[in-house]
């Protein structure tokens, strides 16, 4: 099963949803903002002596944009996401897209959360800000090799990267932050879970230390047909890449690894405070796992996929359904005093990296707040979460429809 889908986790089994990003890139009725500056590419140092390369042996990269102001010695490190491969097929593909080699990257437009305009980031916008490339394809938390099909070496280096590059990072201003922040989208949502704690474990007690998993948390639960995608997609990882290294010791002593790579495992055992920004209706997971292509042959699920409002009252059954899994997995989010939760009943994936969506007047809201402002309350509010966790269908908030739902 190809699992090499476009940024931000956007599978070949959904090419429906490859359309509707398509759509709602382009037609925002909203002021065009001046373009963004372009944020260069940084190889790692040295990356080949330190064993942190991609899958095709390349060195890693990152981007970085400095801090001014008040924010010079304020951080947030992104980890970007992109699915994951978990075959040798899938990683041998992926190895001549960016999502596998720097010989692909570029630099990039800083948007969303890591944008330097106020009016854009108004909480975060003069801080330094990190956006590490995803190229190992197992949420940087691989240390294994492999071969592909043709005997050319495979690099699963995903944790040494992440040692590497924040290793670099510490050197060049990281280590001397008053606060920071270690964010990331969908994959990159999942590794920030992964790496939450050790990442804390790097920095002074008084050095207020915080974590943001965005559209990262994702279910274990069969499809219409009985299947489990994500659990075959994560077995895949696990053992194809070896990424036991990261997953919570008392966790794999009693449970398989693979059960321990999902959130709702890994969430049991994060000390450090931690912000969960998911849609209970998420269109990956939804596409993917709730109504796969290929567990619908008569295509019945089509419209409903489309549009939330064209589903019958068996189909929202189902999609309730996921989501009554879905936030039952949270209960121990909800219960920890300095964690923060914004779970919307949208139909979207990842949010935080979009000027739109994080922060804009046709943002989506709960509890009258963007994406933007709850994470701000949850970041500066001295301890108090922010749990926010929207109504279910049939039960539509309004702020859905506004921005076409990324």
């Amino acid at each position: 099963m190809a699992t090499v889908p476009p940024r931000f986790a956007v599978s070949a089994a959904a090419p429906w949803l490859v359309l509707l990003l398509a759509v709602a890139a382009l037609s925002f009725s909203v002021p065009v903002a001046e373009a963004a500056e372009l944020v260069e590419l940084t190889l790692l140092a040295n990356a080949r002596e330190k064993g942190a390369v991609c899958l095709d042996g390349s060195p890693p990269g990152y981007h970085l944009q400095r801090g001014f102001g008040s924010g010079e010695h304020s951080w947030i490190v992104n980890l970007e996401g992109g699915a994951w491969c978990n075959t040798t097929e899938d990683c041998s593909d992926r190895r001549l897209t960016d999502l596998g080699s720097s010989k692909f990257m570029k630099a990039i437009e800083f948007e969303g959360i890591l944008s330097n305009e106020r009016s854009q980031n108004p909480y975060f916008y003069n801080w330094n800000k990190v956006d590490i490339r995803y190229c190992d394809g197992g949420s940087f938390a691989g240390v294994a090799d492999g071969k592909d099909r043709n005997g050319t070496k495979l690099f699963f280096r995903g944790l040494r990267i992440w040692e590497a590059v924040v290793d670099e990072l510490m050197g060049k201003g990281l280590a001397t932050a008053k606060q920071v922040l270690l964010s990331g989208c969908s994959s990159g949502g999942l590794a920030a879970l992964l790496h939450c704690d050790d990442f804390r474990s790097r920095f002074p007690q008084e050095v207020p230390v915080k974590c943001l998993s965005d559209a990262g948390f994702f279910l274990d639960v069969k499809d219409l047909s009985g299947v489990r995608f994500m659990r075959s997609i994560f077995s895949g990882v696990v053992h194809l890449q070896n990424v036991g290294k990261v997953l919570p010791k008392d966790c794999i002593a009693q449970k398989d690894p693979t059960e321990c790579f999902f959130p709702a495992q890994l969430i049991k055992g994060i000390s450090t405070p931690t912000f969960i920004r998911n849609s209970g209706y998420d269109s990956y997971q939804v596409g993917n796992i709730v109504m796969p292509g290929g567990s619908d042959p008569g295509l019945s699920w089509s419209s409903c996929k489309a549009d939330i409002r064209n589903c019958t009252s068996i189909q929202i059954e189902a999609m309730n359904g996921f989501r009554k899994k879905f936030v039952d997995d949270l209960i121990v989010a909800r219960y920890k005093r300095d964690w923060g939760l914004f779970i919307d009943s949208c139909f979207n994936h990842c949010q935080t990296p979009f000027r739109i969506s994080w922060h804009s007047r046709i943002s989506l809201r709960l509890g009258n707040k963007t994406i933007a402002e709850a994470v701000a309350d949850w970041y500066f509010g001295g301890g108090h979460g922010v749990k926010e966790i929207d109504c279910e269908y049939p039960c539509i908030n309004p702020t859905c429809s506004s921005q076409l739902d990324l």
